[in-house]
């Protein structure tokens, strides 16, 4: 692709994320994302470019408005210090330059405003209150803990003891394992608030777990078990899909909206979410909170999504986030040495079977997810 085809791509991906297409070219601009694997990459990699520049412009204000605190504080006399030292010398050297640095303050906070306006201007609007997550509030749920729980992605645990700890769980939902060792696949939402995380099996068996990956563009995070208690499993029946089923195929989930497994039945509504969202599709199933994380299976046993949401306005009207993306965040924790060597089954041993022994078969790798 040339500068000037790159130039009109991206235009029309702004154009995209801005509504401001017509019908006629938004229908076919959608199909374009379903067929070019590339178009569609572009517009969730521009997407999250936009979020982190708004970010970025967030965080300047912000820093800008604590200086400028500070500072009026010193020249009050509410803040004392050594002018040649530390946070007074910075004071001191502002206030030496201060016209110049008002004048600097000035250009970056008109340069700020115009881009995190042309920011807000072409990113996607967040959910509105038409979307609920699919998580579920515990009222005081303490359980004590053997384990003290990271709170940071992407780092190894701290494994010391802690016999006598006791947690206040707030959240519960679902999850379910992608490999033998305990790796597990949940929404970002279920944890990414979470210092401590529990999971707790059909048999009622409970295992300590830590954040491996924590994807909150896509919504999709990887924890892992980590208990001696938790005894490695040869494979699992089912298989994880890299690509969606075809609308109308029937489909059937496993959670825990309550303190025991359910199971919901359904079929795929379409094949993107919420307004045309290509990280999602749309199923009609029953899901409640505590559905978050919850595998979502097609009639084979294979994984096709993960439950993260419901409309509110609208009867079981349901997303679940592509299975396809399961794979990325694989991709990205296999960078780290410690899970390189991870393989992800894409087969199934549930096809043929009706569907209560497929559930059978597939339960107790399907775990209730708690975090503080």
């Amino acid at each position: 692709m040339n500068d000037n085809n790159e130039i009109m791509m991206l235009d029309a991906v702004e154009r995209y994320i801005r509504g401001e297409m017509n019908p006629d070219e938004r229908l076919h601009f959608e199909n374009l994302r379903k067929t070019n694997a590339a178009i569609d990459q572009l517009v969730v990699e521009h997407t999250l470019f936009m979020q982190q520049v708004n970010q970025f412009g967030e965080r300047k204000n912000f820093k800008t408005s604590l200086h400028d605190v500070h500072t009026d504080l010193s020249e009050q006399g509410k803040i004392h210090g050594d002018k040649l030292s530390g946070k007074a010398k910075v004071v001191y050297l502002w206030k030496r330059y201060r016209r110049v640095a008002a004048i600097a303050a000035s250009i970056a906070g008109i340069t700020t405003i115009a881009l995190s306006s042309l920011v807000w201007s072409i990113s996607p609007k967040p959910a509105s209150e038409e979307i609920q997550k699919l998580n579920r509030d515990l009222f005081v749920q303490q359980v004590k803990t053997d384990l003290i729980q990271s709170d940071l992605a992407d780092v190894k645990k701290n494994s010391k003891p802690d016999a006598d700890k006791t947690i206040d769980y707030k959240t519960a939902a679902t999850g379910f394992l992608i490999d033998g060792k305990g790796l597990m696949i949940t929404n970002a939402h279920v944890v990414r608030k979470s210092k401590n995380i529990r999971v707790f099996n059909i048999k009622g068996q409970q295992f300590n777990a830590f954040v491996v990956k924590l994807d909150v563009l896509r919504d999709v995070a990887i924890i892992k078990i980590d208990d001696t208690r938790f005894k490695p499993i040869a494979a699992l029946p089912y298989g994880i899909a890299k690509s969606s089923t075809d609308i109308a195929e029937p489909i059937f989930t496993l959670g825990f909206p309550r303190d025991e497994i359910v199971y919901g039945e359904g079929y795929m509504s379409a094949k993107t979410g919420y307004k045309g969202d290509t990280l999602s599709c749309q199923i009609a199933v029953p899901a409640n909170p505590g559905n978050s994380g919850g595998p979502v299976f097609n009639q084979r046993g294979e994984v096709i999504g993960i439950l993260s949401a419901r409309q509110t306005t609208a009867e079981e009207a349901v997303f679940a986030i592509q299975s396809k993306y399961i794979f990325n965040a694989i991709d990205e924790i296999k960078k780290n040495d410690e899970y390189r060597n991870i393989k992800v089954s894409t087969r199934s041993t549930l096809a043929g079977m009706n569907k209560v022994e497929q559930v059978k078969k597939i339960q107790d790798y399907v775990f209730m997810v708690k975090g503080d």
